[in-house]
C-alpha cells in the first residue's frame, strides 16, 4: 500500500508552549485519514506542518512523496487546503471564484472554463454559478470552497474542521461529497474534527491527538474496544424476573429502578448466543435485550481525559 502522508517525531513548540511532541503518522493512499482531539491538542498545527504553512522544530514529513522542507514547492503543487472557515470571495460569483482559483494555478482559458463548469456541476452549484457567493448558505459556502480547492487537481487534500458551523443536512451533504472523492478519484485525505460522528462515518483510520502527542491510532472500531462496558442490557418486567436473572449470570450490574441487568458482553454472536442460552436454560422470560457497545464519544472521553501529574515546584 502506497504511502500518500508519513511523519516521524513532529515537534513544535510556540516560546515554551509546547504544542506538538513527536507526532509520527502513516496515511495510505486514497484514504481519508482523521485528527480527532479537544481544543488545543496541535490539529491545526499538525495540517499546517504537512502543508508547508509553518515549519516544525523537529522530526521529518513527506507528503505525496516530497519532503515538506526541502521540496515545499512541489508539496504546495501537490495538495488542497481547506481551513475552518471557508475562503470564498464574497464579492464573486461561484463561477468568478473557480475561474480565479484557475488563474492562479496558470491554466489556460479554455481548460479554466471546463474545469470549473465540472466542478460546479459535481457540487450541485450549476444554478448559483451566477450569482455572489455573499448571497449563499453555509452549506453553499463550503461546497464552493471545496470545489475551488479541487481546481488544481491536487493528489492529498487537508481539511481543517471543514463542516463546522455548518447544520446537520449540509454536513451529512459534505459528508458524502468528501467519501466520493477518495473512492471515486483516488485522492488522499487528512481531515481534523471535533465531530465523533464525522471521524465514525468518514475515517478509514483515526488517530487521538492530545497534548500535542497520539495517544491512540486505529479503525474506528478498533478504537471502541479499547474502551470497557460493553455489555447486554436485559430488561424485566418485575423484580423477580431480575432477582432469577442476577442469580442465574453471577455477573453484572442490576438497576433495581429499571428493573434491568447489564451482563459484561463483547456484544458479538457467540456472547448474544451465550446469554440467550442461559435465559433458556433457566427458564427467565426478558422483555427486552439490547447490545450496548462504547463510541467514539467513549473513546473520546476515556483518552483525553485523564488527568495529568503536575510539575513539581
Amino acid at each position: 500500500m502506497t504511502t500518500s502522508i508519513s511523519a516521524q517525531g513532529l515537534r513544535k513548540s510556540y516560546g515554551d508552549k509546547l504544542v506538538l511532541d513527536g507526532v509520527d503518522l502513516t496515511v495510505p493512499e486514497a484514504s481519508v485519514f482523521a485528527l480527532l482531539g479537544p481544543n488545543g491538542a496541535g490539529k491545526t498545527t499538525t495540517v499546517q506542518i504537512l502543508s508547508t504553512l509553518i515549519r516544525a522544530d523537529g522530526g521529518q514529513a513527506r507528503v505525496a512523496g516530497f519532503d515538506v522542507r526541502r521540496q515545499a514547492e512541489e508539496v504546495r503543487r501537490a495538495i488542497g487546503v481547506t481551513g475552518q472557515f471557508a475562503a470564498v470571495d464574497g464579492l464573486l460569483t461561484a463561477e468568478e471564484n473557480l475561474l480565479l482559483m484557475a488563474d492562479l494555478e496558470h491554466l489556460d482559458r479554455r481548460e479554466g472554463r471546463r474545469r470549473s463548469a465540472e466542478l460546479l456541476e459535481r457540487f450541485d452549484l450549476t444554478e448559483a454559478a451566477g450569482k455572489p457567493a455573499a448571497t449563499f448558505s453555509g452549506g453553499m459556502r463550503r461546497k464552493l470552497d471545496l470545489a475551488m480547492t479541487l481546481v488544481g487537481e491536487p493528489r492529498v487534500i487537508f481539511l481543517d474542521e471543514p463542516t463546522t458551523g455548518l447544520d446537520p443536512r449540509s454536513r451529512r451533504t459534505l459528508w458524502e461529497i468528501i467519501r466520493g472523492l477518495v473512492d471515486d478519484r483516488g485522492i488522499t485525505i487528512l481531515l481534523t474534527t471535533q465531530y465523533l460522528e464525522e471521524a465514525d462515518r468518514l475515517a478509514d483510520r483515526i488517530a487521538v491527538l492530545d497534548g500535542g502527542r497520539i495517544v491512540a491510532e486505529g479503525t474506528a472500531d478498533t478504537l471502541k474496544r479499547r474502551v470497557p462496558g460493553s455489555h447486554i442490557r436485559l430488561g424485566f418486567t418485575d423484580p423477580a424476573g431480575l432477582d432469577a436473572a442476577a442469580r442465574a449470570f453471577g455477573v453484572g450490574t442490576r438497576d433495581d429502578e429499571e428493573l434491568a441487568l447489564h451482563v459484561p458482553s463483547d456484544g458479538d454472536i457467540s456472547g448474544l448466543r451465550a446469554v440467550l442460552d442461559l435465559l433458556d436454560a433457566s427458564g427467565i422470560t426478558a422483555e427486552s435485550l439490547t447490545v450496548h457497545t462504547p463510541d467514539l464519544d467513549d473513546v473520546f472521553l476515556a483518552l483525553t481525559e485523564k488527568p495529568r501529574p503536575v510539575p513539581a515546584a
